[in-house]
């Protein structure tokens, strides 16, 4: 009895043993494919990861993180809805296991963002409430938050450019647009900027806000360390093209 209570016991570290190192390999696929900027087969790996360990927070966060992105460059809505809401189920599910997650709480601010960014009036001015709140959280865990940070400045940017009719919802809903100035949006990215220089998204976002503040000089510096920098995200290279746009209109 004891005999088959060992090789049970034995059997069952193997098969312990065996996943642990399934879901490693599976992560370790998962950020390769990312580094070649493959992030469409990244996001595979990751949804493979949760179905191993239902409880591993990198693997929910990245596929949260990734399926945004992805529902990003989709051209129709409801494409664009189903990503979305599948980041933010990816990212409560982050969050269920590790509330105080700095990545699990910036996963879920862009998760919302994302959602609000293609709502009616009302929902996006109510999300911004929700994105804020877990964008400081991932700032509160993790001050140095490169992209935290750069949310911080997107959300301040947005705000100051609501429409009339978003400025409406907000009074019906609060009374009033929440705080969000393009000082503080210039502010938030130039700490990004600081914190992750190859972070190419944050130079256009930058000189979007310093065009629009009528700090033209300042935006053509930002724009032209931007087009130097080396794509490391498959998006990148997109976005290096608007900057070339922006600075030709600008010359």
């Amino acid at each position: 009895m004891l005999k088959k209570a060992i090789i049970l016991f034995f059997a069952c570290w193997a098969s312990l043993c065996a996943q642990a190192q399934s879901i490693e390999e599976i992560i370790a696929q998962a950020q390769q494919l990312d580094k070649q900027m493959k992030e469409g087969e990244a996001l595979e790996k990751y949804r493979e990861a949760v179905q191993v360990s239902p409880g591993h927070v990198l693997a929910f966060t990245q596929a949260s993180l990734l399926a945004g992105r992805e529902g990003a460059r989709q051209k129709d809505k409801a494409a664009k809805q189903e990503f979305y809401n599948n980041a933010k189920v990816y990212a409560y599910e982050a969050l269920k296991v590790e509330p105080e997650n700095a990545e699990a709480n910036y996963a879920m601010a862009m998760a919302l963002n994302r959602i609000g960014q293609i709502s009616g009036a009302k929902e996006k001015v109510a999300a911004a409430k929700e994105v804020k709140k877990y964008a400081d959280l991932a700032l509160k865990f993790k001050p140095d938050y490169a992209e935290a940070w750069h949310l911080i400045g997107r959300w301040n940017f947005d705000l100051y450019n609501l429409s009339t009719i978003e400025k409406a919802a907000a009074k019906v809903l609060f009374g009033g647009v929440p705080p969000g100035t393009m000082e503080e949006a210039i502010a938030a990215y130039e700490k990004c900027l600081k914190l992750k220089p190859a972070f190419v998204v944050n130079y256009y976002d930058l000189a979007l806000a310093y065009r629009q503040n009528n700090q033209e000089t300042l935006a053509m510096e930002v724009l032209n360390k931007g087009l130097r920098m080396r794509p490391i995200y498959q998006d990148d290279p997109g976005y290096k093209a608007e900057m070339k746009k922006m600075l030709e209109a600008m010359q």
